[in-house]
């Protein structure tokens, strides 16, 4: 029923037209484990089609080691960037939900309420 009920409170959505046109021929996901430091792989990373990143690891800083391309971010609630600044206007932010806690973050997001 919440998840419904939650549902129901959304907008409906499409992908961004720059994602939705992409025929997605090279993908790569970089997760968040600080492997690539030191790798200097930003600029190889940076030419992927779509640059999927995990969590909330930092690009800033980094970018010789991870590149500065994001299309998608995708992170659990809590580990959601907490600055609007944060958030690339050409990506796509994909909240992972799957515990309750996560259901009612996003109600009072769309809602405009403190949880």
């Amino acid at each position: 029923d919440k998840l419904k009920n939650l549902l129901e409170l959304l907008p409906e959505h499409d992908l961004p037209e720059d994602l939705k046109s992409k025929h997605c021929k090279r993908c790569v996901v970089v997760g968040s484990g600080g492997i690539l430091h030191g790798s200097e792989l930003g600029h190889l990373l940076n030419q992927f089609d779509i640059v999927i990143r995990l969590n909330d690891a930092p690009v800033q800083g980094y970018t010789d080691h991870v590149g500065n391309k994001t299309s998608i971010r995708m992170t659990y609630p809590e580990g959601a960037p907490l600055s609007e600044h944060e958030y690339p206007p050409a990506s796509l932010f994909v909240a992972v939900l799957f515990k309750s806690a996560d259901f009612n973050w996003l109600q009072a997001m769309v809602k405009n309420e403190t949880l």
